[in-house]
Parts: structure tokens; C-alpha cells; sequence
């Protein structure tokens, strides 16, 4: 994995910029349709497992571990079906998180959406969707360009 490759946010930062204001957009309608950032984060982190993006797990587990989620749950999030640390809401949400990232294969089957739209209100299943959008998106980038996870400093003995 040492191949550089174009980072596209570097060779087209316009580009880049345009789709980091849509996650902001995303961001802001899942605050005001109800969802919020500990039920986002776990989708963010589930679709960037999927995809096989380190980077993006890294950024969203951070972002979980501020938005409180534990160890224990973050650790199950790709186990998702067999824990029982996740709510009605959060299994639902990663239903759905399963079906936009791998849309391709049967897109949002007839039983996802009736199952998740039976847990979440209009509003709370599109700002999902395009929180689900807004990942997928942000995954091919960083795949595609192959950005950088090094492993962290050890910051207790600094």
C-alpha cells in the first residue's frame, strides 16, 4: 500500500469542498430530523467497514467515542445481528446502512424498507439514507486515492 496515488481532494479540492459542505448538509439534517450523532456515527462507521475504508472507520470512531458510544458497542457494530447491545432504532439503521452501501446488489429491497420505515418517521429514514449517501461517497474517495492509516502514537507514554 505504499503506491501513491491522486488524492482527489488535493487535485480538485473544489470538488472535494462541494461534497464536504453536502456531508455538512447531511450532518445538519439528521440533527433536525431526530437523529442524532451517536445513531449517525454508528452508520458512518458501519458503511466505512463494509467498504474496507480504514480511514473513514478511524474518523467515525472517533467521532462516536465524542458522540459516547463505548468500546463494548463500537467493538460489535460488524456484528451487529448476533449482539444485543443495539436498540430497535440502531439495528434498523444499520439495516439500512447495509442496503445503500451495497445497493448495487438488490438495491433497498421491498423488506428493508418496510422494516426500517415501520422503526423511522419519513424524515428520519431520508436523513439516514443520505447520511448513507454521504459516506459511500466520502469511502470511494479515500479507497480510490488509498489515503493513509498509520498506527497512532502511543499517547499515554509520550
Amino acid at each position: 500500500m505504499s503506491e501513491t496515488r491522486v488524492h482527489l481532494s488535493k487535485t480538485e479540492p473544489a470538488a472535494y469542498q462541494a461534497l464536504d459542505e453536502f456531508s455538512r448538509s447531511v450532518g445538519r439534517i439528521c440533527r433536525e430530523n431526530g437523529i442524532d450523532d451517536r445513531l449517525k456515527e454508528i452508520v458512518m462507521i458501519h458503511c466505512s467497514q463494509l467498504n474496507g475504508c480504514a480511514y473513514c472507520t478511524r474518523v467515525h470512531l472517533d467521532r462516536a467515542v465524542t458522540a459516547g458510544l463505548d468500546i463494548d458497542t463500537l467493538m460489535q457494530i460488524a456484528t451487529w445481528r448476533e449482539s444485543g447491545v443495539f436498540s430497535d432504532r440502531e439495528r434498523a439503521a444499520l439495516e439500512l446502512a447495509e442496503a445503500f452501501t451495497f445497493i448495487h446488489e438488490e438495491g433497498v429491497s421491498d423488506e428493508v424498507y418496510d422494516r426500517v420505515g415501520s422503526v423511522f418517521t419519513e424524515k428520519e429514514y431520508a436523513a439516514l439514507s443520505w447520511a448513507c449517501v454521504s459516506i459511500n461517497a466520502f469511502n470511494r474517495i479515500v479507497i480510490a486515492g488509498r489515503y493513509p492509516v498509520p498506527p497512532r502514537r502511543a499517547e499515554a507514554s509520550a
